[in-house]
């Protein structure tokens, strides 16, 4: 891998061990940028149509970058999609079909960002990263192995002098357990963020309550592009177990209510959703970073499992508003930003729906929904912004630094 820039903006080649692909993302940087912006137009012009004449563009105006003081009441549910999905499927006239929640419910109640950028690598582990980093992180996406640079859940423990229940994320494979912090000399784990494996706690679940593993195999399987795990020392194993138990007691879960409550057993988005249910009735911390990633089932290459993933993602987001809106911990206190890491090729651009190996705008373009406190509903935002913007845009809600974060904070939410 090397990593250049190129008109001032990073730029990455990336050899993809397992598929052998590059990305060179910025080798005609005008053209591409052009081409986002349209996507990003034709994006919000749609949506638009979609809301009816209520729907309104915001024009941007200077606000304060920081909080006057620090407001520890809020909470913030962070969404993101490993597997991005594309405007057809999604945002179009074909596409709307399979986004019933966010068109009908979502959407009229937040605020939509139509052309949100993502100019690192395409990986999902890596890019998931740099969202919560708010730096593009520059590491190998199939090792796992912790940001360089401090995160999200670091900065908010330490700016506000949070203890670690106050911070969560539910992963979606067991590579990316070193996701809560990062290897920061001045920050690091002992401001990290409790990391939740389904997967792992899965395994213990199974066991406390009486089911056998056989009844959920397919949820133990890792997505095509997950980070290598690696768990030779049976120091780390055992103190893994012990983990797993204690947080799996701490939440009170039971695989009981969780299969008679999902709508299949072979989904990991089905059971991190449970999973983030749980946490919030039990635990009510003030931050939460959920990544759902059935939907890259797309490297397959089953189109109809590609567009049953976005329909179920679509689902389990409405469902998770529907659980902020009842749990009185977190009603009208909480805002929920939803984010796919990237998007996904285009028909005639490598292999489609596929992968997102071209790193073309439309696997570089996608969007955010922001709702809950602090947002104005019904609102559409065209301007372009970064992955990268969110880590300080939720540092300046709250009113605490993110010294080393390279994104900007996004005024239209503060």
């Amino acid at each position: 891998m090397s990593v250049t820039l190129t008109n001032g903006r990073l730029g990455i080649r990336k050899t993809n061990l397992k598929s052998g692909f590059e990305i060179e993302p910025f080798a005609d940087f005008r053209s591409w940028s052009i081409a986002s912006r349209q996507q990003g137009l034709s994006r919000r012009d749609f949506l638009r149509g979609a809301l009816g004449a209520g729907a309104a563009s915001l024009a941007l105006k200077p606000k304060r970058l920081f909080a006057a003081t620090a407001d520890t009441s809020r909470k913030t549910i962070i969404v993101t999609f490993g597997g991005g999905a594309r405007d057809a499927e999604t945002f179009s006239v074909e596409g709307q079909r399979n986004i019933p929640h966010m068109m009908q419910e979502l959407a009229p109640q937040g605020m939509f960002f139509s052309q949100v950028v993502n100019r690192g690598i395409l990986g999902h582990y890596v890019a998931t990263s740099s969202i919560a980093s708010g730096c593009y992180e520059t590491f190998d996406n199939f090792v796992a192995e912790g940001p360089a640079n401090p995160t999200l859940f670091e900065y908010y423990r330490r700016g506000l002098q949070r203890p670690a229940k106050d911070v969560w994320v539910i992963a979606p494979s067991n590579g990316f357990e070193a996701i809560g912090n990062s290897s920061h000399a001045a920050y690091g784990k002992k401001y990290g963020a409790q990391v939740i494996l389904p997967k792992r706690l899965l395994t213990y679940a199974a066991a406390a309550n009486n089911h056998t593993l056989r009844d959920y195999n397919a949820l133990l399987h890792d997505s095509y592009e997950s980070p290598y795990h690696s768990d030779d020392a049976a120091q780390d194993a055992a103190a893994g177990k012990i983990e797993s138990e204690e947080i799996a007691k701490t939440l009170k879960l039971s695989l009981d209510e969780f299969t008679a409550h999902s709508r299949t057993l072979s989904s990991p988005d089905e059971l991190s959703l449970f999973i983030t249910r749980q946490v919030m009735r039990e635990v009510a911390p003030s931050l939460l970073f959920i990544t759902l990633h059935d939907i890259d089932v797309a490297h397959s290459g089953a189109y109809s499992l590609y567009l049953d993933a976005i329909q179920r993602a679509d689902r389990l987001c409405a469902e998770l508003w529907q659980e902020v809106e009842a749990n009185p911990e977190y009603k009208d206190r909480t805002t929920v930003m939803i984010m796919p890491d990237f998007g996904r090729d285009a028909d005639g651009e490598g292999n489609g729906f596929q992968h997102h190996r071209t790193g073309s705008p439309m696997a570089r373009t996608t969007w955010m929904l922001a709702l809950g406190k602090g947002t104005r509903p019904g609102t559409i935002v065209s301007r372009p912004i970064e992955s990268i913007d969110l880590t300080p845009t939720v540092a300046s809600l709250y009113g605490f630094d993110t010294p080393f974060s390279t994104g900007r904070p996004i005024t239209e939410l503060l």
